[in-house]
């Protein structure tokens, strides 16, 4: 694979980033010194655009994206570049994962907009953080600032994503340029850029509709993470080594499936996790009745068995803000067998996920990475991950 050529599309920030260990913990670590070099570089840009604009927006989403996550992203990415037989520099490969964490952080700041959600990775959401920044004017005039604090911190929120996501393309765009692979590593980014907004529009929808259907449920969970979290990221990486049809459409297939199994993993996680785990409020799905596949599967199991108390206690129009709902729909998906069969499902489509990349040809040691990836992303080991040992 050769390695990315300067170009005028913009500065080369991670020529030669060292693999500092081996597999996908290396490629998270040396995506990290990339990322930190492409944020210093933006933020001197932004810096040179206007003073205020970078102290107020451009620092602060730089904080953002440093808080990091478990940035399974750029994992998958490389685990897609190996499994293409992939090997040598692996500069393009750090950078399409720095650029995809800034399209993470576009994502997530945009999400909690719409949710309206308080909380991310421990600390305040992006527009709850605008909002705080919201101070009376102490230079004179009214003595305070015009218009209501949510309103300022919502919008600045918006424009934080957005620049999050200029970021993002351009950096990605630059990759393209600067590698011999560029039209079909565009593509791909392309491609998982639509998906990820129509996933969030048809997210959007089925909250506004009151939606419960299993295929609605299943359309949003494949656009906005089956395929945005591992399918395309495995795709991104594979075409920087210049994969055939065949490998790219093993390794789309292998990440729907383990997409699927880590959605199912945050559906149960937002209905019975920690906070102090997740890094968000308790109950947050189930208070707002967010559309997914475990409440999808339970309205089917009650209306299939006959449970009325919970199928009322899951339906559209029920009021979950009051404390002893919320638990009674915890009951409910307890009950209709709804969080044993997602359970179920996620070991299945793990499994799902090993068998279409064992497909790919990729060696042993590269398989193992991807389980272990899997594991780490829907909470299973998975059931074939012994013969790969």
């Amino acid at each position: 694979m050769h390695g990315p050529r300067p170009t005028a599309a913009g500065p080369a920030e991670a020529h030669h980033a060292p693999l500092t260990a081996p597999g996908a913990t290396g490629a998270i670590r040396a995506m990290e010194v990339v990322l930190e070099r492409v944020l210093e570089t933006r933020l001197r840009q932004a810096r040179d655009t206007d003073a205020v604009f970078a102290r107020d927006m451009a620092d602060r989403l730089a904080a953002y994206v440093r808080r990091g996550g478990k940035r399974l992203r750029t994992a998958f990415v490389w685990c897609g570049w190996r499994a293409a037989g992939g090997s040598g520099d692996a500069s393009a490969v750090l950078r399409t994962g720095a650029a995809l964490e800034l399209l993470q952080a576009c994502a997530l700041i945009h999400d909690d907009v719409m949710d309206g959600s308080p909380l991310r990775r421990g600390a305040p959401a992006m527009h709850v953080d605008f909002t705080h920044g919201h101070r009376p004017d102490r230079t004179g005039g009214s003595g305070r600032t015009g218009g209501s604090a949510e309103s300022f911190g919502t919008s600045a929120a918006v424009l934080a994503g957005d620049l999050a996501l200029a970021w993002a393309d351009d950096l990605l765009t630059e990759t393209a340029l600067a590698s011999p692979h560029g039209p079909g590593l565009f593509e791909e980014w392309r491609a998982m850029r639509t998906e990820m907004v129509a996933g969030q529009y048809r997210d959007l929808r089925a909250q506004a509709s009151g939606s419960s259907g299993a295929e609605e449920a299943q359309t949003i969970a494949v656009l906005k993470s089956a395929r945005y979290t591992v399918a395309r990221p495995l795709a991104l990486g594979a075409s920087l080594a210049g994969a055939d049809a065949r490998t790219l459409g093993a390794l789309r297939a292998a990440g729907r499936c383990a997409g699927l199994a880590f959605q199912l993993r945050d559906d149960l996680l937002g209905a019975f996790g920690d906070p102090a785990l997740t890094g968000k409020p308790a109950d947050e799905d189930l208070r707002s009745r967010k559309l997914t596949l475990l409440l999808a599967v339970a309205v089917r199991l009650a209306e299939t068995t006959g449970d009325r108390d919970a199928a009322a206690v899951l339906a559209p129009d029920v009021d979950a803000r009051p404390g002893h709902t919320v638990e009674r729909m915890r009951a409910a998906l307890e009950r209709t067998g709804a969080r044993a069969e997602v359970e179920a499902r996620i070991g299945d489509l793990a499994a799902c996920g090993l068998r279409h990349f064992e497909a790919t040809g990729a060696a042993p040691g590269v398989r193992r990475e991807f389980a272990a990836l899997v594991e780490r992303a829907s909470g299973v080991a998975p059931r074939q991950a012994e013969e790969l040992v």
